[in-house]
């Protein structure tokens, strides 16, 4: 499995980047940032986009899709782009009957919880991804030698809403079905993965540079519940990329007890929350694998000059990893102010690597 001979990372648009340095463990020409999250809430020129279309209907058309992914790249100056679409996104092109319901969140109209249910769900072609292929290639055209992230949700994320139905603060249902009914379980977990996987390499091959995995539930879990039910469907996923020449990221939040199950589903760089520093996280890694994150989003609205002593702190303590690019640890949350960002990355783009 290759890239195409004209992918950014092929011909030779990204490949020496400050992002794709960091990620591959080099010394980038300065320190990388990108926010997740970047791409939404927060901008005025984002709510001005999106007004009158509802969320996964601005997923799916392509050249919304590549605006809003290219707005925060013009406003802050970041060092990527991140794909603007939805988790559930693939669950939609499958034809599962999913929608998101503001101040709700992902709601499927029917959940998904017996293996008769499973037996029942559509496959994820193909064909249904060329939506995501052409607002990638859209929004790499604009992009130039600013690499684009591509994301799915992780296998677990995605069963987890399909189990409950909708959000859940415990997700004691895919929790109890994991135990109670492992084999529905498992085909459920193979379904999401394969989906994900879909997800990640129509992206990739449409010209995202790097992909990340992002498990938003796995803190749910313990460690023995993640290595034996959880880990394998993610590295199932994450097969569809390997091989593509392309750095993939893992994050989580509230998995600072399961980095290293985390990052040996086979994965370059890890994504740690802002619940662990860094140098701490490096040190339960080993020492061998990159870092992304981990600014606090609370700390946004603080004080300039708490934030700036945070973000130097982050920048300190990622310094002991044998790469780093600085991130939140989570999202932005949607009452952030744009200033603060643009701040940060001046910030962060003026300290030597």
């Amino acid at each position: 499995m290759t890239l195409p001979s004209d992918h950014p990372l092929m011909d030779g648009r990204t490949s020496g980047s400050p992002l794709i340095t960091a990620y591959r463990s080099g010394t980038p020409s300065r320190r990388p940032v990108w926010f997740m999250r970047q791409a939404g809430r927060s901008l005025p020129e984002y709510r001005a986009a999106r007004e009158g279309t509802a969320m996964l209907e601005a997923c799916l058309t392509p050249e919304l899709a590549a605006e809003i992914t290219l707005q925060p790249v013009r406003r802050h100056g970041v060092d990527a782009g991140i794909f603007f679409s939805d988790i559930v996104i693939p669950l939609k092109l499958a034809g599962i009957d999913v929608d998101i319901k503001p101040g709700v969140g992902p709601v499927l109209g029917a959940p998904i919880r017996t293996a008769a249910d499973v037996a029942a769900l559509p496959e994820l072609t193909d064909e249904a991804l060329e939506p995501i292929r052409k607002a990638v290639r859209l929004t790499v055209d604009e992009l130039g030698s600013t690499p684009l992230i591509g994301f799915a949700g992780a296998p677990y994320t995605l069963a987890a809403y399909m189990v409950e139905g909708k959000p859940s603060r415990d997700h004691l249902g895919p929790r109890t079905m994991m135990h109670a009914d492992p084999d529905a379980w498992k085909a459920l977990a193979a379904w999401t993965a394969e989906a994900s996987g879909k997800f990640l390499r129509a992206q990739l091959e449409a010209g995202a540079s790097a992909a990340q995995l992002f498990d938003s539930w796995a803190g749910s879990l313990g460690l023995a519940d993640y290595q034996n039910h959880v880990a394998p469907a993610s590295a199932a996923a994450l097969d569809h990329v390997r091989g593509l020449g392309a750095p993939l990221i893992h994050f989580g939040t509230g998995t600072s007890e399961l980095l290293g199950a985390m990052r040996d589903v086979g994965v370059d760089v890890l994504g740690v929350d802002y619940r662990l520093p860094l140098d701490e996280a490096n040190r339960r890694l080993g020492g061998t694998t990159p870092l992304q994150g981990n600014i606090d989003p609370a700390l946004l609205s603080a004080p300039w000059e708490v934030l700036e002593a945070h973000v130097r702190d982050v920048l300190d303590a990622g310094s002991s990893a044998p790469g780093h690019v600085v991130n939140l640890g989570h999202g932005v949350p949607p009452e952030t102010d744009p200033t603060v960002l643009t701040r940060i990355v001046e910030l962060v783009h003026s300290v030597t690597p």
